[in-house]
This record gives structure tokens, C-alpha cells and sequence, in this order.
């Protein structure tokens, strides 16, 4: 028997493509999802990257969804980990107290959330979920998108079709396959006006990528592997725009530029370095289980010296790509090596033997994520596109705000945070108020029913600093899943929504009614313009 064709396809497992399936569902859609890797959720899992969140994640604006996976999260530590009595106890449970976010968790606990969330949607089979199939080919017809090729790691191939596509992937990769019009690397300002973009466009200026690793420390143990084959180049080599070798506990503050030292261990807290990197992004702290049960932490590495960003992956070819993801892969295992038999200690020796990879937390054998934390994708050309103009304190001015859309489909915040770039320009790390996600921004030019649901979205170069992070690109999931419904029951293209303000009215009320979805920022939030991180204090290390 030919199985129905679905109502909506969503070719990506990350954070948003999970997003848009989940709401999809909700609302009575059919949906295929795909995914690369053998574990949905995206930066969450597959990547290993513990939450970056914004000050209000805890308050009732935040997007539903991801409120209730973070309740869930919660929950599930609460009834499967043998929590200590003031853990257990404790409303904001945090199981890694790392840093970074109050809610610091094991990727796998994301893993087993994720699942649970749409369990009963593949049970009632209006969801089936796809793994380890990846898309190769895109059939567009004129202005529509009529099939993606799946290919599954044996090599065997599935065309799916569907009324309405979304493009989840982590680096936009239907844009590429379908011709759709896109953008890579950074706009210039000629172009855009920002005040932080470069004179002139640079498709190959994109974010460094991170191959991230999970650790404990086992003092007394020793788990040195093999040297790395580049060791000696990336334990050398300084970047014109890095005060020294990367491999070493000195970096730069990402918003003064200043030279910054953070140990990995630190006996006491200083007003200059108010914690170390061990904490910073924590996902299990041994000090919240019971005794005799966990007894170690569990860090993730994703801190300065594993940004790679001697080439990029977009805009180079199949082979180049892949050489840059290996080098990617070899300066993780770098600094890792580094860390274990050369680095300074806090005792005044050299090395932590006791380090140990953990690739039971990561799902892999090796102990790393099993793919590469993608900050930047080829970004859709859409028919409204995000401006620093919009989000940027400095560009727009202080307590002004940022930009009301009427057109608003969620909200988010984080700083326009621009890693080091394949282009040896260093951070672009600034601040942006509290921001909406415009509708506009989420439709392509001239595609109807292709919809981008990533990091792929209309930002910039810029922009898309503030608006690739975990809870925002659930916030886009939600509002692609909703319209994607909304559209299939009207019959219409997505961009008749936007186009016709009764249908916007009537689409941001499913939205808002129905969803809960928060649509606008409170005043006195929209308009605060100092860094509303979780921990504050301006020497927090790059995200």
C-alpha cells in the first residue's frame, strides 16, 4: 500500500525542525520528519551545546514548547536521578549548575524528553520520524518545491513529497538543492547599512565551528590517548587577530577584546575571573546526587579553543568541506590532548592525565558530538530581512528598544554574538534588545511552499548572531509549524498570510489563543539594553 502523503515535510531533527513538527501535530497535521543523525534535537543533542538562554526564560513569555521541554527536562531528572533533597527541592533545577544557563543538562537527557514529547504522535502514525537520512536532491517546479530526496546511510534513496516543505536543516541545505535564493558569509555594509558589517560582502566570512566533547575528571587515572597528527600546528600557531597558540587557557574577552586567562580549575573565585571553564558549561554536578551515585562531574567542551575557523564549509566544495570538518574534529582532539599532558595546572604542575572522555553522554564511541556546532547556514533571501538596525542597541540607540513588527509570529533575545571567522576577523559581540521574530522573515521571495526553520531564516550575517540559539529557533519552529497548518486549512500559500492582514489577524490569533505563543515583549523588557545573561558578568567566556 502507497503511504498518504503527508501534510508537511520537514527535512531536519534540530531544535526547530523538532518545533515545527511537534506543533504541526498538535493542530492536526500529518508530518514526515527527517534527520541526519541518529538523535533528533540539533544543537541540544547531536551537538552536545548545553542551552544558551536569555534572562526571561523562566517567565510565561517564553515559547510553550520550549517551556514544557524545559519542565520536562526538569522532570525528568527529578524521577529518574537520585537526587540530594535540596536538589530535588529546588523550583529552578539546574542538574550541571554549569554557567551558562540555569538548566545545564546531558544531551541524552534532551534525547529522552524529545521522545517523549512525540511519542504519542508516531504511536497514532500522523508522525513518522525518519533517521540517519540525509536530503541530496530537491525537485522545484517554477515556484514550488515539489520533492526532497532522502538518502540513508546504506546508500538506499526516498523521495518525499508534500503539500508544504521545511527546511530544518543545520546549514540550509534545501536552499542549496532547490536553486532557492539564499545568501552565505557576511553582507556589506554597502548593502545592509549595519554598523558592525564589513565595507563590502564576503561569502566566505562565517562563524567558526566547534566540534564539542563531554569530560569528567578522574584524578589519578590515566586516560591519554594518541597525539593528534596537527598537534604541533594548532599547540603553535597564532592567529593575527588571538594573543597566542590556541591551545591554551588564554583567550580574549569576547566583548572588550581584552586578553583574558581562565584556568580550567580554579581554587578560589576572583573579581576578574569569577569562575573557571569546568563550570562553565557543566551538565552534570556531582554535588546534586545522592552519595555513592554520581560520583564526578560532567563538563562540555565548547569554549574558545576549540573554535575552528581556519576555513570555511559553505561556498567550497564537497572535499574542502569535509577537510575542514576533519580539521575541525583533529583541533577538539588537539586540545584535549594539550589539556591532558601539557597544561598548566592550578598546583604549579603540567597536565590532567585524569581526564576522560565521555562518549556514553554524547552517543558516540570517540566521546564527541556526533556532529559539528553549526552557528551560521546559508540564510534564505526572504521577503523582510532582520537588521542590526532592528535589534542593535548601539544601532538604534539606548532605551529605545527594539523594532516593533506587526507581523510578529514569537519572540526571543540573545547579544549579537559573532564568534571568530574564517575571514581572521575576531568577535563582533554586542548588545540587542529583546526581539520579535517577523513573520517576513520566514517566507522566501519567490518559493510558496518552501519555508526555512533554522538558522537559515532572513537575518544577516549579523543579525543571525541574536537569532540562532536554542529557544529562538524553537520560537521559529512553533510559528512555521502553526502557519504551515493554518495555510493547508485555508487552502493557501504561506505568503497569503502575510499579504492579507485579516489572515495575519487570524493566524496570529491561532498563535496566541490557541498555542500561547507571546507575541510582543513587555515594555520595560523590549527596551532594556544591558546584558541580561543568567550570570553577571562582563568576563563570561564566548558561547
Amino acid at each position: 500500500m502507497t503511504p498518504a502523503v503527508p501534510d508537511l515535510l520537514v527535512v531536519g531533527g534540530g531544535v526547530g525542525g523538532v518545533a515545527a513538527a511537534l506543533t504541526a501535530v498538535r493542530l492536526g497535521r500529518r508530518v514526515i520528519l527527517t534527520e541526519e543523525t541518529d538523535w533528533l534535537g540539533g544543537q541540544l543533542t547531536s551537538q552536545a551545546v548545553p542551552p544558551d538562554e536569555n534572562a526571561w526564560i523562566e517567565e510565561p513569555s517564553t515559547s510553550p514548547g520550549y517551556a514544557e521541554f524545559r519542565r520536562r527536562i526538569r522532570d525528568y531528572y527529578r524521577r529518574n536521578y537520585p537526587l540530594t533533597s535540596t536538589a530535588a527541592a529546588a523550583p529552578i533545577l539546574n542538574p550541571g549548575l554549569g554557567v551558562v544557563s540555569r538548566l545545564c543538562h546531558e544531551p541524552r537527557v534532551a534525547l529522552a524528553v524529545i521522545e517523549e514529547m512525540l511519542a504519542p504522535w508516531i504511536a497514532s502514525g500522523r508522525l513518522e520520524v525518519l533517521l540517519r537520512h540525509r536530503p541530496v536532491a530537491v525537485e522545484v517546479d517554477g515556484d514550488r518545491a515539489r520533492s526532497v530526496t532522502v538518502r540513508r546511510a546504506d546508500g538506499t534513496e526516498r523521495e518525499l513529497s508534500a503539500p508544504i516543505i521545511v527546511d530544518a536543516t543545520e546549514l540550509g541545505d534545501l536552499l542549496a538543492l532547490g536553486d532557492v535564493e539564499h545568501v552565505i558569509g557576511a553582507e556589506g555594509r554597502d548593502d545592509t547599512g549595519e554598523l558592525h558589517a564589513p565595507e563590502a560582502a564576503d561569502p566566505l566570512d562565517q562563524q567558526a565551528i566547534s566540534w564539542c566533547f563531554a569530560l569528567e575528571h578522574r584524578p589519578g587515572e590515566d586516560h591519554v590517548g594518541d597525539r593528534p597528527a596537527r598537534y604541533e600546528h594548532w599547540r603553535t600557531h597564532v592567529s593575527p587577530f588571538w594573543p597566542g597558540p590556541q591551545l591554551s587557557w588564554t583567550d580574549v574577552n569576547p566583548i572588550s577584546l581584552r586578553v583574558n586567562t581562565r584556568p580550567l580549575f580554579q581554587l578560589r573565585p576572583t573579581p576578574d575571573v569569577p569562575f573557571d571553564l569546568w563550570r562553565f558549561r557543566r551538565i552534570l554536578a556531582a554535588e546534586n546526587f545522592r552519595e555513592g551515585t554520581i560520583d564526578t562531574d560532567v563538563t562540555v567542551v565548547n569554549w574558545p579553543q576549540i573554535d575552528y575557523w581556519e576555513a570555511p564549509i559553505l561556498g567550497v566544495d564537497e572535499d574542502a568541506a569535509a577537510r575542514a570538518l576533519t580539521a575541525s574534529r583533529e583541533l577538539s582532539a588537539s586540545f584535549l590532548y594539550w589539556m591532558q599532558t601539557e597544561a598548566p595546572r592550578e598546583d604549579g604542575g603540567t597536565g590532567y592525565r585524569g581526564l576522560r572522555l565521555r562518549g556514553d553522554v554524547t552517543g558516540t564511541d570517540d566521546g564527541y558530538a556526533k556532529a559539528p556546532y553549526i552557528r551560521e547556514a546559508r540564510r534564505a533571501i526572504t521577503e523582510f530581512r532582520v537588521l542590526e538596525q532592528h535589534v542593535g542597541v548601539e544601532a538604534r540607540g539606548p532605551g529605545i528598544g527594539s523594532e516593533i513588527f506587526a507581523d510578529s509570529v514569537g519572540i526571543g533575545h540573545y547579544r549579537i554574538d559573532l564568534h571568530p571567522s574564517t575571514s581572521g576577523r575576531t568577535y563582533v559581540d554586542i548588545e540587542a534588545y529583546p526581539f520579535q521574530i517577523p513573520l517576513g522573515a520566514l517566507l522566501p521571495v519567490r518559493v510558496d511552499n518552501l519555508l526555512p526553520t533554522a538558522k537559515n531564516i532572513g537575518t544577516t550575517h549579523i543579525t543571525n548572531g541574536c537569532y540562532r540559539l536554542h529557544p529562538v529557533e524553537w520560537a521559529i519552529g512553533e510559528a512555521v509549524g502553526a502557519l504551515a497548518s493554518f495555510a493547508l486549512e485555508r487552502g493557501l500559500p504561506p505568503r497569503a498570510v502575510r499579504a492579507d492582514a485579516d489572515l495575519l489577524d487570524d493566524y496570529r490569533r491561532l498563535l496566541t489563543d490557541r498555542l500561547g505563543v507571546t507575541l510582543r515583549w513587555r515594555e520595560e523588557v523590549r527596551t532594556h539594553h544591558w546584558r541580561p545573561d543568567p550570570v553577571d558578568a562582563e568576563d563570561v567566556p564566548v558561547r
